[in-house]
């Protein structure tokens, strides 16, 4: 019975196996393809059957286009099944180097990224993967813009910022050794309603005697520099303005520090933008307050170092701000009082490789915000990549440090990365079509904030090599109508057919009609197809793995006759309603096996001797044996031991059998009934039946009966309750015993009260007596002393 089962399953597979790769397949047939350059791009899995004999009457042109393993199984010797391909054109290995080295590189001698260029060739459907290593280069140069809010409300932080240039110079050289600053400041746009336009305020827009410069928009003070003594110097010679509206026009600058490379000295380097304030900003579209109302160009306006065009340009909004800071690679630190934390922590969320800190009232702590806002950013690597073709999708993979892995958007980056570390990412790039013109594409990849960056030459699939040699106006193309390119006509503007014999306008005729009718029929193409150029092109069904065929479609491949519901018995293959069967098996449906190991007992005999072997079953001729292979006796001494440990585990979950139980266990239909009554009876069945009765570990008794029924199948009953002994009742018990130790303990009180009561009495009596027997002594004591002493006078005479 087990090897038969075993045999159903592997044919169940096999059929399983097959017809999963015909749904695989049914993605490539569904697409209709008329040409190879269409197949390949239905999905990677599609071929294009060249060879020019490979389709058989009633076929479409389509159907060269197939799952390249269903095309070889059709027998098809040249397919085309272009692959993408990914090659490395540059690939400099990182920089190792240190701060006390003696070689001192260039910016553009280092490398932080590798590879630095890709060609990746892309098929519709194939992704194509490489990995991309980055690595922390030690001294590092840094370009440092401090960009400063000289509104009246820092005038106290501008105290504390005119040494700043030289201490940290000093604290920067314990990072690099290549260390820049530069300044630069803002105020507002100077026109109403955010600074006063009178003229006395256009001088002076502070009150109180205060002396102020006048107001501007953003002013670049000090180009970057190393010369730490010259950025004290210029800050210390600035001037704090006014303005009248809270928020500040910090975004004006922001954006022409970006823009204005030139002007600034931003070199290939980390730059950082340190922006200092203690209010708000305005962006897009708070300029029409002021009456201006043209966007933002994101162009430089810098004339004699000062923003020349805040009256003309509105604010740039966030995400005009977002573009150009990663466009030039500017990371972003935003030192900005507490009371304006949580705004600043919003635009952050926005800014990528942005960090915030909280400035001290009078900027005493700006240094080590900015150190701990570098050590921040630079410890966390994110790849950002250019915009995408059509169709083009990319994905990321982290191997970042410890072992940490990230997916989906986590792959992009990895975090605390020390100077020295280095990381690795898997990127894959997948096409879905190929784009309009074919034509090559450049796209970049690049961790945010570094000037490096990964350039991918993206080459896309469209069409076949066969078609480059394709022949135009063939013959074999009715007569010149069209190209003979992979093994079949690709058709001319307006003509059809497989071979292009037909024009669009004479499709259907009743000439034509007559060469699609079988002889003494009036169906065109059996029902199955229609008739196209006066040949049978044969309908598709939902099922791509059904097929008509024939020169009238009088054929298939799914109407043969069927055993155990597979077409063929899974045994053959259906061939024009007919099957064809395999190797040892006949039959109308491939029923019926010739292999007669299946029959061959465990003692080498043929069905035990006992049944003849039929297309690979044994039919057993002694009633009593039955199974497979007529070796099964449920009748026979010696079967409820052998089942008792399977029945347990299935039944009850215990038992020696209990962790191997579904492993072992499973040859058997098991049954639960409630009672014993319940169980099957001889004189019930038309078979032979066991009745058993067997102890478990506990002692308890579990009864169930064991049949294997005229179909084969083994049939366990069981009693679905335990029938163990009864125990003792405790409860009696313990109240006996407790009131037992109650009575000793009254009854031992007792007694030793009664001897108490006993001796008592004795001493007593004792006592009596010797108080009876007393006898008292009434003469004077020799030693008793009188307390009274008499004295006599002796003047006293008496009277």
């Amino acid at each position: 019975m087990m090897d038969l089962r075993l045999l159903l399953i592997a044919a169940l597979s096999a059929a399983l196996s097959g017809s999963l790769a015909q749904q695989d397949g049914s993605i490539c047939i569904k697409a209709n393809a008329q040409s190879c350059g269409e197949c390949i791009q239905v999905s990677e899995i599609c071929g294009w059957c060249t060879d020019e004999k490979f389709l058989s009457e009633g076929e479409s042109k389509s159907a060269r286009c197939d799952d390249v393993t269903y095309l070889k199984k059709k027998d098809c010797k040249n397919i085309e099944d272009p692959r993408g391909s990914t090659e490395i054109t540059q690939n400099k290995d990182v920089t190792v180097r240190n701060k006390d080295g003696n070689v001192k590189l260039k910016p553009e001698e280092i490398t932080q990224i590798q590879p630095q260029k890709l060609k990746v060739t892309l098929r519709s459907g194939e992704p194509q993967t490489f990995d991309l290593k980055f690595k922390r280069a030690e001294d590092y140069p840094i370009d440092l813009y401090y960009l400063m809010d000289l509104s009246f409300s820092m005038k106290d932080d501008l105290e504390n910022v005119k040494n700043l240039g030289t201490d940290l110079m000093r604290e920067m050289r314990e990072i690099t050794s290549d260390f820049r600053i530069g300044f630069g400041s803002f105020v507002e746009k100077t026109v109403m309603p955010y600074i006063s336009t009178t003229p006395a305020r256009l001088i002076n827009p502070c009150s109180n005697n205060e002396n102020c410069t006048s107001p501007f928009s953003y002013k670049n003070v000090l180009k970057l520099t190393s010369n730490g003594d010259r950025f004290n110097q210029l800050v210390s010679q600035q001037q704090i303005s006014g303005n009248l509206d809270s928020p500040e026009g910090g975004f004006d600058a922001i954006m022409q520090v970006a823009v204005c490379e030139e002007q600034i000295g931003w070199r290939n380097v980390t730059r950082l933008l340190v922006f200092s304030t203690d209010a708000g900003f305005h962006f897009a579209g708070d300029g029409k307050l002021g009456g201006i109302v043209l966007p933002n160009d994101g162009k430089c306006h810098l004339e004699n170092n000062v923003y020349s065009m805040s009256h003309y340009y509105d604010y740039p909004s966030i995400a005009h701000l977002v573009q150009k800071l990663s466009d030039h690679n500017i990371q972003t630190i935003f030192a900005v009082t507490e009371e304006f934390q949580p705004v600043y922590q919003e635009l952050k969320n926005l800014i990528p490789k942005s960090a915030v800190g909280t400035l001290s009232s009078n900027s005493s702590n700006v240094i080590k915000l900015i150190i701990d806002a570098y050590n921040s950013l630079s410890s966390e690597v994110i790849l950002e990549n250019s915009k995408l073709p059509e169709g083009v999708s990319i994905s990321y993979k982290a191997f970042c440090k410890n072992g940490v892995r990230g997916t989906e958007d986590n792959g992009r980056k990895c975090t605390n990365i020390s100077i020295g570390d280095e990381v690795s990412f898997k990127i894959s790039i997948e096409s879905q079509k190929c784009p309009s013109g074919g034509k090559p594409e450049v796209i970049t990849v690049k961790p945010l904030g570094f000037n490096e960056e990964v350039a991918i030459e993206l080459n896309f699939i469209c069409d076949c090599e066969c078609a480059k040699k394709g022949e135009p106006n063939s013959p074999k193309c009715h007569g010149g109508n069209g190209i003979f390119e992979c093994g079949a006509c690709k058709c001319n503007e307006g003509r059809i057919g497989r071979e292009c014999e037909c024009s669009k306008d004479e499709v259907r005729s009743d000439d034509l009609d007559a060469n699609c009718r079988k002889p003494n029929s009036t169906d065109i193409c059996s029902n199955n197809g229609e008739c196209l150029c006066g040949t049978c092109e044969c309908k598709k069904r939902e099922n791509p793995a059904e097929v008509y065929s024939g020169k009238y479609c009088e054929c298939d491949n799914f109407n043969c006759d069927r055993s155990g519901n597979l077409l063929c018995g899974g045994h053959g293959r259906c061939e024009c309603r007919k099957c064809i069967c395999d190797t040892n098996y006949t039959g109308n449906a491939c029923e019926c096996s010739l292999d007669e190991s299946t029959c061959l007992a465990k003692n080498g005999q043929l069905c035990n001797g006992r049944g003849k072997c039929e297309c690979g079953i044994c039919k057993c001729e002694d009633p009593k044996f039955q199974g497979p292979t007529c070796e099964v006796c449920p009748t026979c001494p010696g079967v409820c031991t052998e089942h008792k440990d399977c029945v347990q585990c299935r039944a009850f979950g215990d038992g020696e059998k209990k962790e191997m139980c579904q492993k072992e266990c499973s040859y058997f239909n098991l049954i639960k009934v409630k009672d014993r009554k319940d169980l099957p009876q001889p004189t019930d069945q038309s078979f032979p039946l066991t009745h058993c009765k067997e102890k478990d570990a506990n002692d308890c008794w579990f009864y169930y009966t064991y049949a294997i029924t005229k179909n084969s199948t083994k049939e366990v009953f069981v009693v679905e309750k335990l029938d163990c002994p009864s125990g003792p009742d405790i409860i009696p018990i313990v109240a006996g015993v407790v009131a037992g130790i109650v009575l000793i303990g009254l009854a031992l009180l007792l007694i030793w009260k009664l001897l108490m009561i006993i001796h008592d009495r004795r001493e007593f009596a004792k006592f009596e007596k010797e108080k009876m027997n007393a006898k008292w002594d009434t003469g004077e004591n020799p030693i008793y002393k009188s307390a009274v002493t008499t004295v006599i006078n002796p003047k006293y005479e008496g009277k």
